[in-house]
């Protein structure tokens, strides 16, 4: 065979081998691997790092201010009883200081601004209102509920519990 038709026979395969090979790399680059998104820190291949979400973690200076000031930490806002109550938790540092939060005369409320709505501690029948107003006693922890009725607060909303002169802001309910 001459260089000619050896030449013009290559030429007219090339197409051809040019198609297959895009088939080939196109039908590569379809396959998925192993997913890594940007929340993805792992030090090893393969294996993701642990994700801790604190969903209540309040600013160190916040967490200050209600130890030095209220004498409370660990502020909670959890939904119970299927969304129906929001629960108010916190624990005693101080019990001169936090007496106020357990004061049955002062009204308490929860302000969801998202939600356009201001619960409050219901009155139950035998029971009376659905909070802890005990003495506080120190390492205690202490309770209330809210009524959400027609479930306006929902897990994820950043709420305010006001009771009294004591304002906690920016809570999320979990």
């Amino acid at each position: 065979m001459s260089k000619n038709k050896q030449w013009r026979e290559s030429l007219e395969t090339l197409p051809t081998l040019v198609l297959a090979s895009s088939v080939f790399v196109l039908s590569a680059a379809g396959q998925t691997g192993p997913q890594r998104n940007a929340s993805d820190t792992s030090t090893t291949k393969g294996t993701p790092s642990p994700i801790h979400f604190t969903p209540n973690q309040l600013p160190r200076r916040a967490q200050m201010y209600y130890e030095g000031v209220w004498g409370v930490d660990d502020l909670r806002v959890k939904q119970a009883e299927s969304g129906e109550l929001i629960r108010f938790t916190w624990r005693v540092l101080d019990p001169t200081k936090a007496k106020p939060l357990n004061d049955k005369k002062i009204e308490p409320t929860l302000i969801d601004a998202r939600a356009g709505v201001q619960l409050i501690v219901p009155m139950m029948e035998k029971v009376g209102q659905l909070r802890q107003t005990s003495v506080p006693e120190a390492g205690k922890s202490y309770w209330m509920a809210f009524s959400n009725t027609g479930r306006p607060v929902k897990r994820g909303d950043r709420v305010t519990v006001v009771i009294g002169q004591f304002r906690a802001e920016g809570l999320v309910v979990e």
